[in-house]
């Protein structure tokens, strides 16, 4: 990137920046998601970093927040409320590390790590241990007195705590090397003068569900997420609107720490305790970085069960004299950082559009961007489904666009942040010939796909191959795509019967190939010969026939002649098949080229084994599984095979009439919707057991 590129991408991005801050901070509302708005401050701030000549004291990345809003009266902070750097890697965490370790040399780091709350940072100002003020953060300078506001949260004491004698002594014999007992005494006996708690005000999972439930009833619009539903509770003019909404509090921080006599962060924590403030038992102090990195793991592999959300960690030096002898650059405290987790809205921009063919024919628009870091993978390529949804997006060559990656779910095109447009950005052409074989494109009635005209279409014999011999249908190991290319170009293969015929000495000749190679994949394609009627089915690729229908067709026919012998009509009485599944069937069936393949790949040796339910197939008949989060016994699908043995469906999406969801680590927002619904959650161990 040239300077003067650099200098118009970071302009462009500060006014986007600024203005979803200003949404955001000021507004209690939002365009785009946190992570998105994450991912471009993060370009915002490497760039800066690379070009620091073009930084300016009004760069977003140099202020904490907004304009205090005009109905509260305005506080100014004693001393500025921070704003932290983001990392969101190991890699960029240990590089925070090794710059502390450059700055102090000679002193070995240790650190306090805290939940990252998804709510809003709040001042609190005890004067002789009564609640007298409490403030927004603003600015970062100043903010809004909300005290009638914060004084309805159960979880913020009105008068502080005053610890027993005995408590002192004992908080002073833990720590007798590190602290000034005669200061510790002091502070904590009287708890006279001022005394400033920093923290977090947030709202549970639960009271933002039931929020939203009142919203509907209501007609009202929904909360997009809890941090704003937290700050517009806070904002309230009437206190009774603020303890409707159930808000919660967490304490992090104790000012002017040097006049309590205590030498760490860890220590401060213990003495909000003491105070009688709720600080979150799931904090931890890490000696290492090493141990930071695993409780970063352990967090964001829980995180699904925690009663409240959180986006990461807060990664803070311990030791109270080296957190300050680090101290501030711009308006961020070296001694500090917010360790995100991955992220699954990020923010790139789109380089090129190619179309690819797949195995029935249809173009699909696939979108190669800048690498960009996503729910934990490096993502260069994401779908644009078809056309008209690039249409719908007014997507281009260039434009800056937000990702989303959800679990296993291939990366898509979410938006377009259409206010970093240069003007240079290209709109995208659609084909009017095969990208493959240059024949033309057509489409069908009542259909938004794009399709290749010719049957005989490179793409499509090896995207039907590729499809053919995938795990969940032959499941031939080691005869990847690159493979199945080289052997169509080499005339061993025109279609997937062709591969019951290969030899060991047509594969030794040809390039990357050796005998023992050779060998290894006859005998993997020898050994897929007989296949079970389900994958088989699902392995001949007809259209709308995928796993489940495939073991549907399966359970209710038996056998492969059955189904081919099939009428339209006794197909239709099959459960979940409908008219136009049926149709599909027969119209395969009576295609001479299907008919013909069938048999060619019986006369090559494939057997296919009739369908027997178990005995026990009956115990989840009529039942519906969801499957979420990680099971630590099995896959995904060996559970999902375990139900459908024993007769049970599987469903991707949880409704009322859901009869279990199966709950594994970091289950995500499934269980939350059973919980809605009032649908019966089990754990692993109970599915287990339910399967024998």
């Amino acid at each position: 990137m040239t300077q003067a590129q650099a200098k118009k991408r970071i302009e462009k991005l500060r006014a986007t920046i600024e203005h979803h801050r200003y949404l955001y901070h000021v507004l209690d509302t939002q365009e785009i998601s946190d992570a998105a708005l994450d991912s471009l401050k993060h370009e915002l701030y490497t760039l800066e970093q690379r070009f620091p000549h073009y930084i300016t004291p009004t760069s977003p990345t140099q202020r904490v927040g907004g304009k205090a809003l005009a109905v509260f009266e305005k506080i100014t902070h004693a001393s500025p409320m921070l704003s932290m750097e983001d990392v969101f890697s190991e890699e960029e965490f240990l590089a925070w590390e090794e710059r502390i370790k450059k700055l102090a040399p000679r002193e070995t780091a240790d650190y306090f790590c805290e939940l990252k709350m998804d709510g809003l940072a709040i001042s609190l100002v005890y004067q002789n241990g009564i609640l007298a003020m409490g403030a927004t953060r603003g600015d970062g300078k100043v903010g809004e007195n909300v005290l009638h506001n914060l004084k309805t949260i159960e979880a913020i004491p009105l008068v502080l705590r005053a610890p027993s004698s005995q408590e002192i002594e004992d908080f002073i014999g833990r720590h007798q090397d590190s602290v000034s007992p005669r200061s510790v005494r002091k502070r904590l006996e009287g708890l006279d003068g001022r005394i400033e708690v920093r923290g977090e005000v947030f709202m549970t999972k639960r009271a933002f569900a039931r929020l939203n439930k009142e919203q509907e009833r209501r007609g009202e619009p929904f909360f997009a997420n809890p941090r704003n539903a937290a700050a517009g509770s806070i904002r309230q003019l009437d206190p009774r609107v603020t303890v409707s909404r159930t808000l919660d509090f967490f304490g992090y921080a104790l000012m002017d720490e040097d006049a309590f006599g205590i030498s760490t962060h860890s220590q401060a924590h213990e003495i909000l305790s003491l105070l009688g403030l709720k600080a979150n038992r799931r904090d931890r102090y890490c000696a290492t970085a090493a141990d930071v990195i695993r409780f970063h793991k352990e967090i964001q592999r829980s995180r699904g069960s925690l009663a409240y959300w959180t986006d990461g960690i807060v990664v803070g030096i311990n030791a109270n004299a080296l957190a300050r002898r680090l101290g501030v650059v711009g308006k961020t405290p070296r001694s500090m950082v917010a360790f995100k987790f991955p992220a699954q809205q990020v923010t790139t921009v789109l380089r090129k559009v190619d179309f690819q063919v797949g195995r029935t024919g249809a173009l699909t628009p696939v979108g190669t961007f800048d690498p960009v870091s996503v729910a934990g993978t490096t993502v260069t390529h994401a779908t644009l489904h078809n056309v008209d949804e690039i249409e719908r997006l007014d997507v281009r060559i260039g434009d800056t666009v937000i990702i989303e990656k959800a679990g296993d779910i291939i990366p898509k095109v979410l938006s377009v942040v259409k206010t970093l447009r240069t003007g240079t950005e290209k709109k995208i052409t659609t084909p009017r010939v095969c990208p493959i074989c240059a024949s033309p494109i057509m489409q069908k009635q009542g259909e938004v796909a794009l399709y290749c005209s010719n049957k005989e279409c490179f793409a499509k014999e090896k995207e039907q191959i590729v499809h053919f011999v995938s795990r969940k249908a032959f499941n031939i190991d080691g005869l990847g795509e690159k493979i199945i290319e080289q052997l169509i170009n080499e005339g061993l293969v025109r279609d997937v019967s062709d591969l019951f015929v290969l030899k060991v000495g047509d594969l030794e000749v040809l390039e990357r190939f050796a005998e023992k190679s050779a060998s290894n994949l006859i005998a993997a394609i020898d050994a897929a010969r007989t296949v079970e009627l389900p994958r088989f089915l699902y392995a001949l690729g007809i259209r709308h026939v995928g796993e489940e229908t495939a073991l549907d067709l399966a359970r209710e026919f038996g056998t492969i002649d059955a189904i081919r012998a099939a009428s339209q009509e006794e197909l239709e009485h099959v459960g979940n098949i409908g008219t136009i599944v049926a149709q599909s069937v027969v119209e395969y069936w009576r295609s001479e080229k299907n008919r013909a393949l069938a048999a060619a790949l019986f006369a090559n040796g494939v057997r296919v084994l009739p369908f027997r339910a178990p005995k026990e197939a009956q115990i989840f008949s009529g039942k519906t599984f969801v499957l979420t989060g990680t099971l630590s016994t099995l896959t995904r699908d060996e559970a999902k095979e375990k139900i459908q043995r024993l007769g049970g469906d599987v469903s991707s999406s949880v409704s009322k009439e859901t009869d279990y969801v199966v709950v594994g680590q970091d289950p995500g927002s499934k269980a939350e919707k059973a919980k809605k619904l009032g649908v019966r959650i089990i754990l692993e161990k109970e599915f287990l057991d339910m399967v024998g």
